[in-house]
């Protein structure tokens, strides 16, 4: 049985305050548990049902304690809960190299207040090989239980620059890293050669772009609708996979 406290304390992290002030995240379920494991981030306590304790028998030295699957449902955030919920200590933040978007094509994130979205856009990130996500201040919080879920593993593999000032530092950046983002009147993406290197900036499905931050870019893109095609927008992480394999589609 969990005790008391242990339960006031995973309750207190669905709530950014408390995530902020712990430096300390949730992390849900079978599979985000295992990839947790191979991850080297510090975990404090790791809640499991008993038959999913039987798979931790090959990592030696974890702070395993058993909960039932009402336990782990009851304290965490998704529907049900059958394996795990692990508390971890949030990874240190690395320096964001300035000279980074010289060679590599880092996906930068403005106003993405959506954690699913967040979380899905992580995935891409790691799929394409991304160096890391810089997010604006006004993004959702990377390690908010729902993105973390939606990142499928990649949030133990990609570095986020969150809270960041987006348009200082587009603006600080070395004068000849493209900057790209997503603008119906911009060029059809499918008639360009890409290289994978410079920032693209992806906004929210609501507002788009601040204004700030639409006035670097360099170059805006446009993902034309196909014969027949009447949808009013793309989500932004559907935005983002179809740019991306374009920057990727000759690599």
């Amino acid at each position: 049985m969990v005790s008391k406290a242990l339960a006031k304390y995973v309750r207190s992290l669905h709530q950014r305050k408390y995530r902020q002030r712990h430096a300390a995240f949730l992390v849900e379920g079978a599979k985000s548990v295992l990839e947790l494991l191979g991850s080297g981030l510090i975990i404090e306590h790791l809640l499991a049902t008993a038959a999913f304790a039987e798979h931790l028998r090959a990592y030696p030295g974890l702070p395993v304690q058993l909960a039932s699957e009402d336990e782990l449902t009851q304290l965490g955030t998704l529907q049900t809960n059958a394996a795990a919920l692990a508390v971890v200590r949030r990874p240190p933040e690395i320096p964001l190299p300035a000279a980074l978007p010289v060679n590599s094509l880092v996906l930068a994130l403005d106003n993405v207040a959506d954690p699913g979205n967040l979380g899905t856009l992580w995935r891409l990130a790691d799929w394409y090989g991304l160096p890391g996500l810089v997010l604006s201040e006004n993004c959702a919080d990377p390690f908010n239980p729902k993105a973390v879920a939606a990142s499928m593993g990649a949030f133990s593999r990609v570095p986020v620059w969150p809270g960041r000032d987006l348009a200082g530092w587009l603006a600080a950046l070395p004068s000849e890293v493209p900057v790209y983002g997503a603008d119906l009147k911009g060029d059809n993406v499918h008639r360009l050669e890409l290289r994978p290197a410079g920032v693209l900036v992806m906004g929210s499905e609501s507002h788009g772009l601040s204004p700030e931050v639409a006035a670097r870019l360099t170059r805006r893109l446009h993902i034309p609708h196909g014969p027949g095609g009447r949808a009013e927008s793309l989500n932004v992480a559907v935005s983002a996979a179809i740019l991306l394999d374009n920057f990727f589609r000759n690599v």
